[in-house]
């Protein structure tokens, strides 16, 4: 099909090089091969007439016309997705589909197994894709690479609905054989002794939280160890005179197998609030309508 002797499939590679930015990975993530790719570009390069992708040392950048083209290149496929290749009923009972969610591994232990479970229950053809979230979550978002997102409210991306999915507060851990912290854990033990803390995919929820502390108390914790993971921080304390900071119910997790204590902060920490959220031209795609109120009943249950 052509629109002003532009050939629309055209648009879907466009979309990849301008994403990828590499002719072979564009064509790895269209399941074509190098060529075919190449010839893509050169037929997009005589309609545009320009470039688009440019060499520049060992790599290729995107000139300022495609640069230019990225977000309605990616406005007009989101628009064609939601508008017309979208069935315009969902009966989850007999549904065969797959959702690709993005989330912490915070909110993997603690959300997806009820969901899971719920999901089993209702609408048993319907599968789910788990990826973890990379330093550009906003960006995942708007090329489509993913249905829902699952998101602290301060970082989710701007430019799409979101909804509050449930909250959470925080307890300190730390080893029962702690030496210092015995029958409480004072504000002057929560400063003077070594931290574990969570390095996250996006890096800006420590700092976020680090921020918070300095601006509140004007001084910084002592960090001593750092993690990729939220839900390991429980198992690195033990044997050491170190708190972590975690989330309460991966915390209560925790406890039930690990020889740790559990305390209260002994400050006033900002509760979290998790959100879902969606792609704005997905907003009235009945299946992913049916997943969102599913997943907030989860929410509001866990």
């Amino acid at each position: 099909m052509r629109f002003n002797k532009l050939d629309l499939n055209l648009l879907v590679a466009l979309d990849a090089l301008l994403a990828e930015r590499n002719i072979s990975r564009a064509g790895q993530r269209l399941h074509l091969s190098q060529p075919a790719m190449s010839n893509a570009l050169a037929r997009l390069r005589d309609y545009f007439g320009d470039e688009l992708l440019a060499v520049q040392g060992r790599q290729m950048v995107l000139t300022p016309r495609a640069l230019g083209l990225i977000e309605p290149v990616r406005e007009v496929l989101a628009r064609i997705d939601s508008t017309i290749t979208t069935p315009p009923v969902f009966d989850p009972a007999s549904a065969t589909r797959t959702f690709v969610l993005l989330l912490s591994d915070f909110t993997t232990a603690v959300f997806v197994p009820p969901l899971l479970e719920a999901l089993y229950r209702e609408a048993r053809g319907i599968g789910i894709e788990l990826r973890a979230l990379n330093d550009k979550p906003g960006e995942q978002l708007d090329q489509g690479d993913a249905d829902l997102l699952v998101i602290p409210a301060q970082f989710a991306a701007p430019g799409h609905p979101s909804q509050p999915l449930f909250e959470e507060e925080y307890l300190c851990v730390t080893w029962n054989g702690n030496s210092r912290i015995r029958t409480q854990l004072t504000f002057e033990d929560y400063v003077e002794c070594g931290h574990v803390v969570a390095n996250y995919a996006t890096g800006q929820q420590r700092a976020a939280f680090d921020g918070w502390f300095l601006e509140r108390f004007g001084i910084k914790r002592r960090v001593e160890v750092s993690a990729p993971s939220m839900t390991a921080l429980a198992q690195m304390v033990i044997g050491t005179d170190r708190i972590a900071t975690m989330h309460r119910r991966l915390a209560l997790q925790a406890e039930k197998v690990l020889p740790i204590r559990l305390w209260p902060p002994p400050l006033e920490v900002p509760t979290l609030v998790q959100t879902l959220q969606w792609h704005r031209h997905r907003d009235a795609d009945p299946a992913l309508q049916w997943l969102r109120e599913l997943a907030l009943r989860v929410g509001r249950a866990i």
